[in-house]
């Protein structure tokens, strides 16, 4: 019984070693499953959990961290204005994904928009005072000076993809290029051949990726990529409607459109129908994500999945990693701390 579990062998609160020696385990292996390290097994973890419920044992979360100088705090950062973040599925995915992945620990998740000049200055002040133990940076651009500054300040930070393919921090992402070309291939395979393309921001390496995959699986197919289809966007429904009327009026006959976002696939549809042509009779139309907005399309929007919840989870596992191993990076290596995560086309009766 757990009864006596309130108060330890001393008569007062339960410390760390008795929960060590409920366990079965070392005091810092104790430590390691309190402060949410992954680098512990599933079967120790359970049996620390167990002791640490049948004691009661509350850790002193205050105490711990100023004598480990932490914070017990990460910080999601979004580069982006606050409209985006939150009109965009990729995003709440995300978010989703890492506080799913930190609710066993005891780290307190941090929301902060850095869209601005303004906003970057105060960032930059806030993480100056190191007043998080690490960073996960959502929606990188190329010229972004977050990265660097994270370094410069050696605070552990992992990206949501790499700036390009020289990237030094750790990153996760989805196979971009590999989703752009199953969704050309699928378009191809449903007889379509002048297939045009609406791109996500260009000073985004994994919108780059998606360019890539499109060009190679027509060159591929024995078809020669006409630039005249491709026409530059920024992930949002606007500018979805904006390409898809620029592309409309440059090459009326095109038979298929792949949008770099369901958000942009969404905004293109709108221009479609707007000039009286049908989907997928006269067009047809792949998005990317397979967010819900694909789902509830009419008609359902063909689309690449991504695992965005996992790639959120799979940040934070690696964030946690590189605050435990902070030695420097290249006495570590790279290969482990650039993933990249399969994607899926789903087929709907939009192509």
């Amino acid at each position: 019984m757990a009864s006596h579990g309130a108060r330890g062998r001393s008569g007062g609160r339960p410390t760390l070693e008795e929960v060590a020696a409920r366990a079965g385990v070392g005091r810092g292996t104790v430590s390691r499953v309190i402060n949410g390290s992954p680098r512990v097994s599933d079967a120790t973890r359970a049996a620390v959990e167990a002791a640490v419920a049948e004691l009661g044992y509350v850790p002193n979360t205050a105490a711990r961290a100023l004598a480990a100088n932490r914070t017990d705090a990460i910080a999601l950062v979004v580069p982006e204005p606050e409209t985006r973040f939150f009109a965009e599925p990729y995003f709440s995915g995300m978010l989703k994904g890492v506080g799913a992945e930190l609710s066993d620990t005891q780290m307190q998740l941090l929301l902060i928009f850095a869209g601005s000049d303004r906003e970057r200055q105060r960032l930059a002040q806030y993480l100056a005072a190191h007043r998080v133990d690490g960073v996960l940076l959502v929606s990188v651009h190329a010229d972004d000076p977050l990265p660097d500054l994270l370094s410069q300040l050696e605070i552990p930070a992992v990206i949501s993809g790499p700036r390009s393919v020289d990237e030094t921090l750790p990153s996760v992402d989805s196979d971009n290029y590999g989703g752009a070309r199953s969704a050309v291939e699928h378009l191809l395979s449903r007889g379509r051949r002048r297939i045009a393309h609406i791109t996500g921001r260009l000073d985004v390496y994994g919108a780059q990726r998606r360019i890539d995959g499109y060009r190679d699986a027509l060159s591929d197919a024995g078809h020669e990529p006409d630039e005249g289809l491709i026409e530059a966007g920024d992930f949002t429904e606007e500018s979805g409607t904006r390409a898809m009327a620029a592309l409309l009026e440059r090459r009326p006959d095109l038979d298929a459109v792949f949008a770099a976002s369901d958000v942009t696939a969404a905004g293109a549809r709108q221009t479609l129908r707007a000039a009286g042509l049908r989907i997928p009779e006269d067009v047809a139309l792949v998005g990317y994500d397979d967010s819900a907005i694909a789902r509830h399309m009419e008609p359902p929007l063909t689309s690449v999945r991504q695992p965005i919840e996992e790639m959120g989870r799979r940040m934070i596992d690696l964030l946690l990693s590189e605050i435990a191993d902070r030695r420097p990076a290249v006495s570590r290596g790279l290969e482990r701390r650039q993933l990249v995560l399969p994607t899926k086309l789903v087929p709907r009766a939009s192509s």
